[in-house]
């Protein structure tokens, strides 16, 4: 009996966070991010603000619609590394959010990578992008995370996203001896570009 018990929590458990579909995000939703973005530093263009936070939502959606997301992130994971979904991993979302946001050609401002839990043996390790004014560190920005809540965007100031402590990525792999080189892009890598 207690094992049945176990296992209808487990069951209780997953379908409550199941999503129920990626979100495109509410106008609301866009003109908070958008606020954010501006709040990080005075020489960030309001236009670029408002460009940035719609297109991280529209991407996101785009993204979770290639990525084929219908499960919570862990079990859309672990269907990706058995072959059965095409993508969808956070270094994915990550890398493709990066891709996407660095082609707009922002000038006031600059798209980083993040990531947490790098060499921790016990907690899975994440990857996001994050959105900073132009020349400024890492840790002033907007971490941008469609993984964490199956494709519907989660966004936080860096320093306030009490579930992850983010690191610059180059620099935390190179200090894990993971990685050689960072390029001039400021992407990891075993060689130089």
């Amino acid at each position: 009996m207690t094992r049945l018990v176990a296992v209808l929590s487990l069951v209780c458990a997953l379908a409550a966070c199941a999503p129920t579909g990626p979100s495109r995000g509410t106008p609301q939703d866009v003109a908070a991010l958008s606020r954010n973005l501006r709040a990080m530093s005075p020489a960030v263009d309001p236009a670029e603000a408002d460009r940035a936070a719609a297109l991280s939502y529209r991407y996101t959606y785009q993204l979770a619609q290639q990525y084929q997301i219908t499960d919570p992130p862990l079990i859309h994971n672990a269907k990706v590394n058995a072959g059965r979904k095409p993508r969808g991993l956070c270094y994915h979302w990550a890398t493709d959010m990066e891709r996407l946001l660095n082609r707009e050609g922002f000038k006031t401002l600059e798209i980083q990578r993040a990531i947490a839990n790098a060499g921790n043996p016990i907690l899975i390790e994440h990857s996001s992008a994050v959105i900073t004014a132009r020349g400024a560190p890492m840790e002033s920005g907007v971490i941008i995370d469609p993984w964490r809540q199956g494709g519907t965007l989660f966004w936080s100031p860096v320093l306030k996203d009490g579930r992850y402590d983010w690191k610059e990525r180059g620099a935390e792999l190179t200090r894990l001896g993971r990685v050689t080189y960072v390029n001039p892009d400021g992407t990891p890598s075993l060689q130089p570009q």
